[in-house]
C-alpha cells in the first residue's frame, strides 16, 4: 500500500511538458544504436517531414525573431533526428538491401523511385543539386545574416541600455518595463548569437549527407558483391537508388528548415507576419503592378514566345493594379466630401462678455506646432500624452507632491516643429522635434558620425542629429543614445519641472499635501496649521528645501520639527536650517547613495572667520568685501570641476551659520553646487577633505 502511495506521489510530481524533451533526445541517441524496423522508419521519416513543415510555416507567421527563440534549439534537435535516421536507415539499407527496393521501408522506396523515375543516375543529380542549394546558397547566406546581426547586435546594446536608462530616469518608463526591455535587449544578443552558431549544424548536416550518399553508394556495391553475389550493375542499381531515396528523405526536409532559418534571421521585426508583408509591400503599390503588366504584355505579343502565358498573367496584373488604383481615388471624393460637409458651419451669435471670458493662466503649458499635434492627440492615441502621465506620476513619487496639470495646445504661431513649454503663462523653454525621425544625442563618447540635422539635445544642451529610422541601429552601435520625438519633449518637459519645483508648489498644492497628510495623521496637521504657523511660512519653509534639491517626501519629519520649532520662531529662514538639520541623514544619502566617507570641499579657517565676520556686519552676500566675492566664486567654481572630473560630487561643507549665505551667493555661478552644514551630517558618515578652498588667497 504504501509502495502504490509513493508510486502515485512520484507520478504526480512529474511534469510531462518536462520530460518530454530529454526522452525525445533520449529516443534520437539511441536510433544511432539500436536497430529499427522499416516501420518504424516509415514512422519517424515522416515524422521528420512534418517537423519540418511545422517549423518553416511558424518562421513564416513570427512578428519578431524573438517570438521563435527556441529555433536555434529546434535547429540541433532536427540536424540531429536527420543524422540518427540517416545511421538507422544506412544500417538498414546495407543488411537488407538486396532484398527489394522496399528493404528500407516504404518512405524511401517512394523518394527512390517516384520523384526520380527510378533512375539513379537522376536521383545522384537531384540530390546534389537539392545539396547545393542548401549549402551554399541559404545555409550559407543565412548564417551571414545571423553572424552579422550578431556583432551589431552585440556593438548597440550600450547605446540600448543607455536609451532605457535615460527612458527610466526620465520617468517616461517604470522599474518593470526598463527590466523588460533589459532583458529583451539580452536576448536579442543571445539569439543571433546561438542562430550564428545554430547555422554551422545545418552547413554541417548538408557535408554529412554528402558524405553519407558516396559511403552507402560504395558500401553498398562492397556487400552486394562480395556477400551476396549480385552483379555489379543490380548491386548499383538496388542501392544506390535505396541511397538517393535515403538522402532525397533527409535533405528535402533540411531545406525547408534551412528556409526556416534565412525566415527568421532575415525579417526586420514588424507588427505584420511576412504574408501580410508580401501583400503591403510587394504587391500594395498599383504603379508597379501596372508597369509589369505592360512589360509582360509587350512580351507576350512577340513572335516565338510562349504568348497565351505572358498575356494571362499580364490581364491579372492589370486587372489588379486597375482595382488599386479606383480604390484610392473612392476614398479620397468620399473624404473630400466630408471635409465640405463639416465646413459648411452656421456662424453663431455674438453674445455678451462675461465672467467665463476671463480665463486663468495655466502654471505648466506645453504649447505645439500643427506637425506636432499627433503626438498629443487624444483621438491618434498620442504617445506623448502617456508620457506626461508618467511624468507627473514620477515626480510625485520623488520630490514629494502632484505638480499641477500640463495644459496642452496647439500654437499656429510657431513654426511647425516647434513645441514651447510655459510657466505660469511665460515660455520658459522652446525647442524642436520631428515625428518619424530620431534624435541621436553624443554622450561624449561615439565612434563614429552620422547622416542628418545637427542641433542640440533642448533639456540637456549636449550635441545631438536628428536622424532618419532607418539609422537608428547604426546610431546604436557608434555609442548614440537614441530618443523618438515623443521622448525628446517628454524630457524636456521633465528637465524643466524639475528645475522649477519651487514654483510649482504654490499655497493649493501646500494646501492639498497637508490634507492627504491629514488623511493618515490628522492630529500632527492640526496642531501645526494654523494654530501654530501660518500656511504660508509653512509653504516658504518646503520652497526653500525644494530651491537646494532637497524632496519634501517625509513631511512627517517636516511638520514635526515645525510644529517644535513654530513657539521660538517664525523666521521662515530659521525653520528651514532646523528642517534640514532634521533630514540631514536623507540630504546627504540623496548626495552620496553609496558608502559612508564623504569626499567634500571646505573652506580655509581663516576664511571662515572673514565671512562670519561679514555675514555679522552686512547680514548677507553685500557684506562681502569685492575682492574677496571674487576671489571666492573662482576657486569654488574651479575646484567643483575638479570634484566632477574626478567623478565626484560637487559638495562645499561649511559651517550651520554659514551655509544659507554661501548657498545662495554660490549658487547661480556653481549651479551644481551643494552646500551642507556640518551639523546636517550624520555621525556614522567620514569626512574627507578634498580641496581647502582660500588656502591660495
Amino acid at each position: 500500500m504504501n509502495n502504490s502511495l509513493a508510486l502515485q506521489n512520484f507520478l504526480g510530481r512529474l511534469n510531462i511538458r518536462q520530460m518530454l524533451a530529454p526522452l525525445l533526445i533520449v529516443m534520437i541517441l539511441s536510433m544511432m544504436v539500436l536497430p529499427l524496423p522499416t516501420f518504424a522508419l516509415d514512422v519517424f521519416f515522416t515524422f521528420n517531414i512534418a517537423i519540418s513543415i511545422m517549423v518553416l510555416l511558424v518562421a513564416m507567421y513570427t512578428m519578431k525573431p524573438l517570438d521563435f527563440a527556441i529555433f536555434p534549439t529546434v535547429l540541433l534537435v532536427t540536424t540531429l533526428l536527420r543524422l540518427s535516421l540517416n545511421v538507422a536507415s544506412t544500417r538498414v539499407v546495407l543488411l537488407q538491401g538486396h532484398t527489394g527496393p522496399d528493404a528500407a521501408g516504404k518512405v524511401i522506396e517512394a523518394f527512390g523511385h517516384f520523384l526520380v523515375g527510378g533512375n539513379y543516375a537522376v536521383g545522384i543529380v537531384v540530390f546534389i543539386i537539392l545539396t547545393l542549394i542548401n549549402f551554399i546558397v541559404i545555409t550559407k547566406g543565412a548564417g551571414r545574416i545571423a553572424e552579422v546581426s550578431a556583432r551589431f547586435t552585440l556593438d548597440a546594446m550600450p547605446g540600448k541600455q543607455m536609451a532605457i536608462d535615460a527612458d527610466l530616469n526620465a520617468g517616461l518608463i517604470g522599474e518593470d518595463e526598463a527590466r523588460q526591455r533589459r532583458s529583451t535587449v539580452a536576448l536579442e544578443a543571445d539569439f543571433y548569437g546561438s542562430m550564428d552558431g545554430a547555422s554551422k549544424f545545418v552547413r554541417g548536416d548538408a557535408v554529412a549527407g554528402i558524405l553519407i550518399l558516396f559511403i552507402n553508394i560504395i558500401g553498398g556495391l562492397i556487400v552486394g558483391v562480395l556477400q551476396h553475389d549480385m552483379s555489379a550493375g543490380d548491386a548499383a542499381k538496388a542501392y544506390t537508388l535505396l541511397t538517393i531515396g535515403d538522402g532525397l528523405v533527409a535533405q528535402i526536409p533540411a531545406l525547408i528548415i534551412s528556409t526556416a532559418a534565412g525566415l527568421v534571421v532575415t525579417r526586420v521585426a514588424t507588427e505584420q507576419d511576412i504574408g501580410q508583408q508580401l501583400a503591403a509591400q510587394l504587391f500594395g503599390n498599383p504603379m508597379v503592378l501596372g508597369l509589369t503588366a505592360g512589360i509582360l504584355g509587350i512580351l507576350g505579343l512577340i513572335p516565338g514566345m510562349p504568348n497565351f502565358v505572358f498575356l494571362m498573367l499580364a490581364a491579372v496584373l492589370g486587372f489588379v493594379a486597375w482595382k488599386k488604383f479606383n480604390r484610392p481615388a473612392v476614398t479620397v471624393k468620399q473624404t473630400a466630401a466630408a471635409a465640405a460637409q463639416q465646413a459648411a458651419a452656421q456662424p453663431v451669435e455674438s453674445v455678451e462678455a462675461s465672467w467665463s471670458d476671463v480665463v486663468p493662466v495655466d502654471v505648466l503649458g506645453l504649447e505645439v506646432g500643427y506637425r506636432l499635434i499627433p503626438l498629443v492627440d487624444h483621438g491618434q492615441d498620442g504617445e506623448l500624452l502617456k508620457r506626461i502621465r508618467g511624468l507627473r506620476k514620477k515626480f510625485a513619487q520623488e520630490i514629494g507632491f502632484l505638480p499641477a496639470s500640463v495644459h496642452i495646445r496647439d500654437n499656429l504661431e510657431l513654426r511647425p516643429n516647434v513645441y514651447r513649454l510655459t510657466l505660469k503663462g511665460v515660455p520658459i523653454g522652446e525647442g524642436e522635434a520631428f515625428p518619424g525621425q530620431y534624435l541621436a544625442i553624443d554622450p561624449g563618447r561615439v565612434s563614429g558620425q552620422l547622416v542628418g540635422a545637427p542641433t542640440k539635445d533642448p533639456a540637456f544642451g549636449l550635441p545631438a542629429v536628428w536622424i532618419d529610422a532607418t539609422l537608428r541601429e547604426q546610431a546604436h552601435v557608434f555609442g548614440y543614445t537614441v530618443v523618438d520625438a515623443s521622448t525628446v519633449v517628454a524630457t524636456h518637459l521633465n528637465h524643466v519641472i524639475l528645475s522649477h519645483a519651487t514654483e510649482l508648489l504654490g499655497r493649493q498644492e501646500t494646501q492639498a499635501l497637508l490634507d492627504h497628510l491629514a488623511s493618515e495623521s490628522p492630529k500632527l496637521v492640526e496642531d501645526l496649521v494654523p494654530k501654530l504657523l501660518p500656511l504660508g511660512v509653512l509653504q516658504r519653509v518646503l520652497q526653500n528645501l525644494l530651491e537646494e534639491s532637497v524632496n519634501i517626501r517625509d513631511m512627517r519629519t517636516i511638520i514635526e520639527i515645525l510644529a517644535e520649532q513654530a513657539p521660538r520662531t517664525q523666521d521662515p529662514l530659521e525653520l528651514t536650517t532646523q528642517v534640514r538639520i532634521a533630514l540631514g541623514r536623507a540630504i546627504v544619502q540623496q548626495i552620496y547613495p553609496t558608502g559612508n566617507e564623504m569626499q567634500v570641499m571646505t573652506l580655509e579657517p581663516g576664511l571662515e572667520r572673514i565671512l562670519a565676520q561679514a555675514l555679522q556686519g552686512g547680514g548677507d552676500a553685500g557684506g562681502i568685501e569685492p575682492g574677496l566675492a571674487d576671489t571666492l566664486l573662482r576657486e569654488t567654481a574651479a575646484a567643483a570641476q575638479q570634484q566632477e572630473n574626478l567623478g565626484l560630487p560637487a559638495v562645499l561643507l561649511v559651517p550651520g551659520n554659514l551655509r544659507w549665505l554661501l548657498s545662495r551667493f554660490l549658487r547661480r555661478a556653481v549651479p551644481q553646487l551643494k552646500v551642507i552644514a556640518n551639523v546636517e551630517v550624520p555621525d556614522s558618515k567620514i569626512i574627507k577633505v578634498t580641496t581647502l578652498i582660500g588656502a591660495n588667497k
